[in-house]
Order: structure tokens, then C-alpha cells, then sequence
């Protein structure tokens, strides 16, 4: 039996929730140990999902040619043949430089990292197996759970075959498909669905619902799906794969509830995730999940168990890299007494990385119906704006939402081209309160894309102005 050692806090998992844990920990001069299974920092966010899938996407824009057509009239598109190795020099460059940001920022405070799969022994004790730490034992005062989450693999899936993959395996196909069937039109599936069908894959797009992402606005989704079709991807909506046959060479056939048949070459089935607690023994620390292995947690994210602390998709919604990071912050703080970051923001934006991008903030108009808000909208088109013309977006379109009683800005809707970087300008006028007079009172650099909110606030109140004075 190895000897235990004590540290203040231990941490298990290096994705953006962990790392951020850790580092936050150590900074304020905790003894902070970070325990990584794979030989790899980063988690799935920097080696299977956020970085890979998004680097593969803008990869996928630039040498096929997408942005091109549109402005200058010329096809670059990619040669027939392309392998998905061809597009992985920039994403595994990219992949290795976060890799590094995130080792130097732990080495920066002196965490200590072991390479193993952690266990509890006890509520405080942590066994690390399997790795080139060897077995170690750790105690901690304070225990942080980052483990993240794993696609989900529902039956009738044949996963072994290298044509049916799931999220994290998607990219490590030898081969672009001529054509692939995406089960599931979540955001993982709306996301790989837009960037195969760039380069030029046959997609359809399956789902048991009968309408794209149901949480967005519904005119951003419409005019999300409207776009999708253009790029050619085919909707199959309110179906269910019935039976997934691979028993022969060559296509795989996918059989449907409402009797449709597809071959594709392969299958991207993107089914949800589950919190990664099954290599945990988390009975040994009396922390008991729920549904999908998620783990409840209060506002300082602390579980049942008050000094074992749990972030990032192990906790659910909205499982995203930068709020994984953010609960890991405030954890930190909490457990090391400080008050520098207690509370998560009251407001998360949405950043969906579809063709063409997808950001919100705030409420929809659905639901602030549904709360019988009275509001004032208010809509800018990148066709209109010098800026959206000259990147060639002609479909862009800012969504301003403003309450009619006291004219506060309380929803934020972008789709187009940089939409996830756009929804920041309402998102920070939303965190200070603001409205209308803020955009009317700014002036924007022109020409660019920041401007469309002086636009749509002009849009809202003008036509309202108008309305009211006929």
C-alpha cells in the first residue's frame, strides 16, 4: 500500500471546469494536486469537442471554398478524394497549443499533476491507478470533481464498426464520406452536419422532433433551418431509427419508424452525454448521482458531501466550456474562503457553431410571451450593412428584444457570420442594465458588424414611434 499524500484540495479532470479549479485553488496557495486519466491535458474540450469540432469547422470553411463562392464568385472547392487527415494539420496544431496554455498555467502554481484514473477510498481519499503516476495515494481537504461527460450509445447502434460513430469519434474517420446520416439535430449533430455538408458530404439530418433546436428563438431557428437546406443538408424529421444493419460491406442501412430506408456510408449519432462517474467508486464517498450520472450540486457547487465539489457537464445544463470554467472559479473561491468570485453570471449566452454561426443571450419571443412581457423587437440584416457585404453574408440578421415598459434590452439573437463573438456587445449591456439610449448614444466603427445594434435599435424604435403616433 503506497504512502498517502496530503494535499489542501485534489482535482480530478483537466477540462476547463478542472484547470480552472485547480489553478484558482493553487493561486490563492493551496497545496492543489490535479489528477488526468488521459495522457493529454484539456479533457474532451480540447481533444475531442469544443477545439477539434470548431477548428475543424473554420478549416472546413477555408478550403472548401464556402465563404469564396459567395464573394468572389469562385468555387474553391475541395478535391474529390480529400481525407480527413488533410484537414487536421491546423486542428492538431491548435489542439497542442491549448494543451501547452493549459500545462503552464498549472505548472505557473505549482499544481501537482498525476497521470491515472482517480478513485475515492474514502470521502477524502483518492486512489490513482492506471497511469504512468503508478498507484498513488491522495488525500484531500477539499475534493473537486471535473470529469466531464461521453456520448451517449443507445441501443440498436452497432458502435464497434468504424462506419456508426459517435461525437468524440467523428474525427477520426480515414476518410470524408460521400454521404452521412447525423441521428439527432441537437446542437453536436446541427453542428458536424453543417461542416460535412461544406465539404460537400450528402447529409440527412434525423431527429424524433419536429423542429430544429426548440430552445432558440423561432425565427432565428427557421432562418437557422432555411439555411441548413441551402447547404444541402436533408431534413428527416419526427423519426426514430428502428434498426442500424452493418452486417454487409459497403453502406450502412439505417431503417425508420415511418418505414424510410437510408444508406449512407456512415452514421453520426448524436445522442446526448452522460456524466463520466462509472471509474469514480463514488459510494466510497457517500456522493450519490442521479439521472444520466449527473451529481446535484448547490450555488457554491458543493454536492451532498459539503468539501467534495462537482462542475462542468458532470452537473447538467448548460454544460458549456466557458460556464465549466466559470463554476470552477467560484468552487475554488468558496473552498478557499475567498470572496474574489462567488456567484455565476444570471446570464449565459448561447454559441452554436452551425453554417451560418448562432448566438443568443437572454429571452426569446416565445418566451417572454409566455411571461406576458410586453417587448419591442427590432431586426438589423447583415445585407444591409457595409461590413456583412463585405465578408459576403447575405442572410446575417441581429434580433434585438427590448422591454416595452422601460426600454431595457432583455434578449439578444444572432445569426450570420462572427455571431458568437456579436452577441457579446448585448451581452455586456444586458449585465449593466442597459437599453435603447446606450445604442443610441454609441457610435460604432464603421463599417462593421458591431453597428447592426444601432441599426436594430433604430429598426424597434422608430417603427414603434410611428405606430404610437399614427
Amino acid at each position: 500500500m503506497p504512502d498517502v499524500i496530503s494535499h489542501d484540495v485534489v482535482v480530478i479532470g483537466s477540462g476547463p471546469g478542472g484547470e480552472r479549479s485547480a489553478a484558482t485553488a493553487a493561486f490563492f496557495g493551496n497545496r492543489v494536486a490535479l489528477v488526468e486519466k488521459d495522457p493529454m491535458l484539456g479533457g474532451a474540450s480540447t481533444n475531442t469537442g469544443t477545439i477539434p469540432s470548431k477548428t475543424f469547422r473554420e478549416t472546413a470553411l477555408a478550403l472548401s471554398g464556402l465563404r469564396g463562392r459567395n464573394l468572389y464568385g469562385v468555387d474553391l472547392s475541395l478535391r474529390r478524394g480529400a481525407t480527413i487527415r488533410d484537414f487536421m494539420y491546423h486542428e492538431e496544431r491548435v489542439k497542442g497549443s491549448e494543451r501547452e496554455r493549459v500545462r503552464t498555467n498549472l505548472e505557473s502554481v505549482l499544481v501537482t499533476r498525476y497521470n491515472g484514473t482517480g478513485s475515492f477510498v474514502d470521502p477524502h481519499t483518492i486512489r490513482v491507478t492506471g497511469g504512468s503516476s503508478g498507484e498513488v495515494l491522495l488525500r484531500g481537504e477539499k475534493i473537486f470533481l471535473a470529469t466531464g461527460s461521453s456520448p451517449i450509445h443507445p441501443p440498436g447502434f452497432c458502435f464497434p464498426d468504424p462506419r456508426v460513430l459517435d461525437s468524440d469519434e467523428i474525427l477520426t474517420m480515414d476518410c470524408l464520406p460521400r454521404s452521412l446520416a447525423v441521428v439527432g439535430a441537437g446542437i453536436i449533430g446541427s453542428e458536424y452536419a453543417c461542416t460535412f455538408a461544406a465539404m460537400g458530404t450528402e447529409v440527412h439530418l434525423l431527429d424524433g422532433r419536429n423542429t430544429l433546436l426548440p430552445f432558440l428563438d423561432r425565427e432565428i431557428a427557421f432562418a437557422l433551418q432555411e439555411a441548413m437546406k441551402r447547404l444541402g443538408i436533408i431534413f428527416h424529421w419526427n423519426e426514430k431509427v428502428t434498426q442500424c444493419d452493418t452486417s454487409q460491406e459497403g453502406p450502412v442501412r439505417l431503417v425508420c419508424d415511418s418505414g424510410t430506408v437510408l444508406e449512407v456510408e456512415n452514421v453520426l449519432v448524436a445522442a446526448g452525454r452522460q456524466s463520466n462517474v462509472e471509474l469514480l467508486n463514488l459510494p466510497a464517498a457517500g456522493v450519490t448521482p442521479v439521472e444520466r450520472g449527473l451529481l446535484k450540486v448547490d450555488s457554491a457547487f458543493r454536492t451532498e458531501v459539503p468539501h467534495i465539489y462537482a462542475v462542468g457537464d458532470m452537473i447538467g445544463f448548460p454544460a458549456l466550456a466557458a460556464t465549466s470554467a466559470e463554476q470552477g472559479r467560484i468552487a475554488a473561491c468558496h473552498a478557499s474562503g475567498k470572496l474574489l468570485k462567488l456567484n455565476l453570471s444570471p446570464l449565459l449566452p448561447t454559441g452554436i457553431y452551425t453554417i451560418p454561426e448562432v448566438s443568443a443571450v437572454g429571452d426569446s419571443e416565445e418566451e417572454l410571451k409566455k411571461k406576458g412581457v410586453a417587448y419591442v423587437a427590432g431586426r438589423a440584416f447583415y445585407s444591409n450593412n457595409a461590413r456583412g457585404k463585405i465578408i459576403g453574408d447575405e442572410s446575417g440578421m441581429l434580433k434585438l428584444l427590448f422591454r416595452a415598459s422601460d426600454k431595457k434590452l432583455v434578449g439578444v439573437h444572432v445569426i450570420g457570420e462572427q455571431a458568437t463573438e456579436l452577441v457579446h456587445i448585448g451581452l455586456i449591456a444586458m449585465l449593466t442594465d442597459s437599453g435603447n439610449e446606450l445604442f443610441n448614444t454609441a457610435c460604432f466603427n464603421y463599417p462593421t458588424l458591431g453597428d447592426l445594434y444601432k441599426s436594430a435599435t433604430y429598426n424597434a424604435f422608430i417603427t414603434n414611434y410611428r405606430s404610437s403616433s399614427a
